[in-house]
C-alpha cells in the first residue's frame, strides 16, 4: 500500500482527493478505469511491461509527467514516448514561476513579441542568477529593467518556455546536447536525461535505464530542443526504436496526446498499421494484436468510436470513409484505437484519472509511491504545482559533461 509518510519524503498530494476524483467520472468511465487498473496490475504481476505515450502541455501542468517519473522509479512504467515540448520543459525543471511586463516599456521590437505584447522573466533569486552567469552571459540591464517595471502578472507555467533567461538557456543547452548525441550515436533524449532531475521522466528514466523517446508526430515544438531532437538520429532509426519500445510492452497508456495512430500503428506495425511491406521486405516488425491500448481523454467521441468498433471496421473493409460510417468527428488517433479489441477509453480529466490509476495499481502491487499528483483545480493541486517549481530543478549541464567523459559506446 502507499503511505503518506513525510519521514520518507513522500509527496502524495492527491491522496486526500481520490474519492472526489473518482466521483467526477461517469459509470462507464469508472468501469473503464477499473478495467485499466486490473489489466495493468495483471501485466506487472506476470512480468509484463507498461508504456506511456504522453502529450505535452496538460501532462506537465497537471503533474502527470512528475507522477510518471515516480512510476518509473517504482518499476510500474517501463517505457515512455512523449513530445519535444515536454522534453524542453523537463530540461528546464517541468514548471517554473514567471512574471510578465509590458514589452513596449522594456524597449522590445513589438513586431517580434507574442500575442498580448508582454515579455516574460523567470522568477530567480540572486544566487540562481549568479550560478547561471557561470554558464552563459546575461543581460544585467535587461534583468534590472524588467525587475523595476510594473508586473502585468505572475504565474506558474511550463518551464523554460518564453521567459528570460531560462528559456534562452534551454535553447543554448540544446545545441551542446545535440553535439554529444551525434558524437555518441544516441538520441537527444538519452543524453539530456543524464543531467535531468530525477523527478522528471527523463531523469528517472536515465536512473532506471528506461527508454524515453519523442515520437515523429510530436517532433514539432520546444524550439531548438525540438529541432535538435529531430537532428540527433534519423527518422527511420527513431521509428524503429519506438517500434521496439511498443513491441516490448503489453499495455500502452495514451495520455492527452494527438495523432497516436501514427505512433502505435506506424510503419512497422502489422495488425492495424502499415507494416506489411516492411515485413515483406524483411525488416523487423511488431504486432498490436494482443496488446491493451488505454486512452485517457476528454473527448466523448473516442468512446463512441470504440462502441462503433464493427461499424468502423466494416467501413474500412468496404473502402469507405470512417467518418461517414461512424457519423462522428473522427480524429486520426481513433482509427486503430477504435478497431482494436484491447482498447479501453477513459473519458475524464487526466489530472483526476492519473492519480487514481497510480494509486490503485500501486495498492494492488504493494508498491510504495513517493509522489502522487493532484488535479490543478484543487488546493492540493496548487500545492503540488508550487512544490514542482521549488523542487524539480533544471538540467545540470555539468552532470552531462561528466557522464560523457566515461560513457562507453557499445
Amino acid at each position: 500500500m502507499i503511505l503518506n509518510d513525510e519521514k520518507n519524503n513522500a509527496k502524495l498530494f492527491g491522496l486526500k482527493q481520490l474519492e472526489y476524483f473518482r466521483s467526477t467520472l461517469d459509470e462507464r468511465s469508472k468501469e473503464a478505469l477499473n478495467s485499466a487498473v486490473k489489466r495493468i496490475t495483471e501485466t506487472k504481476k506476470n512480468g509484463g511491461r507498461v508504456m506511456v505515450v504522453t502529450g505535452s502541455g496538460p501532462n506537465i501542468h497537471e503533474g502527470v509527467t512528475t507522477l510518471i517519473a515516480g512510476l518509473i522509479r517504482s518499476g510500474i512504467v517501463d517505457a515512455v514516448s512523449t513530445s519535444s515540448a515536454v522534453i524542453a520543459h523537463e530540461m528546464a525543471g517541468s514548471l517554473d514561476r514567471v512574471f510578465r511586463v509590458d514589452a513596449k516599456s522594456l524597449g522590445m521590437d513589438m513586431s517580434k513579441m507574442p500575442r498580448g505584447d508582454v515579455f516574460e522573466f523567470t522568477c530567480m533569486n540572486d544566487d540562481e542568477i549568479s550560478a547561471l552567469k557561470k554558464e552563459m552571459p546575461l543581460d544585467d540591464d535587461l534583468l534590472e529593467k524588467g525587475k523595476n517595471l510594473p508586473h502585468v502578472n505572475e504565474i506558474i507555467k511550463a518551464a523554460g518556455n518564453m521567459a528570460y533567461p531560462m528559456g534562452l538557456r534551454t535553447e543554448k543547452i540544446a545545441h551542446e546536447v545535440l553535439a554529444l548525441s551525434r558524437i555518441y550515436g544516441l538520441p537527444f533524449e538519452t543524453v539530456a536525461g543524464w543531467g535531468c532531475d530525477e523527478n522528471t521522466m527523463l531523469g528517472a528514466a536515465s536512473k532506471m535505464n528506461v527508454p524515453v523517446l519523442v515520437t515523429i508526430p510530436q517532433l514539432v515544438g520546444g524550439g531548438a530542443v525540438g529541432m535538435s531532437i529531430g537532428d540527433s538520429i534519423p527518422v527511420s532509426e527513431r521509428s524503429m526504436r519506438i517500434s521496439r519500445m511498443l513491441s516490448s510492452c503489453d499495455v500502452i497508456i495514451e495520455s492527452a496526446v494527438a495523432l497516436t495512430q501514427e505512433i502505435h500503428d506506424g510503419p512497422f506495425e502489422c495488425y492495424t498499421g502499415h507494416g506489411i511491406w516492411a515485413w515483406w521486405s524483411g525488416q523487423n516488425t511488431y504486432n498490436l494484436r494482443d496488446k491493451t491500448l488505454i486512452r485517457i481523454d476528454l473527448d466523448e467521441n473516442l468512446r463512441k468510436a470504440v462502441e462503433l468498433n464493427s461499424t468502423v471496421q466494416e467501413a474500412i473493409d468496404k473502402g469507405l470513409p470512417k467518418t461517414k460510417a461512424a457519423k462522428i468527428p473522427f480524429r486520426m488517433e481513433m482509427s486503430a484505437f477504435a478497431r482494436h479489441e484491447g482498447s479501453i477509453p477513459i473519458v475524464g480529466d487526466i489530472g483526476k484519472v492519473w492519480p487514481l490509476i497510480a494509486h490503485d495499481v500501486a495498492e494492488n502491487l504493494g508498491v510504495n509511491l513517493d509522489f502522487l499528483s493532484a488535479s490543478q483545480d484543487t488546493p492540493e493541486g496548487q500545492s503540488m504545482r508550487g512544490w514542482i517549481v521549488e523542487n524539480v530543478k533544471p538540467l545540470d549541464i555539468n552532470k552531462i559533461r561528466e557522464h560523457a567523459k566515461t560513457f562507453v559506446i557499445n
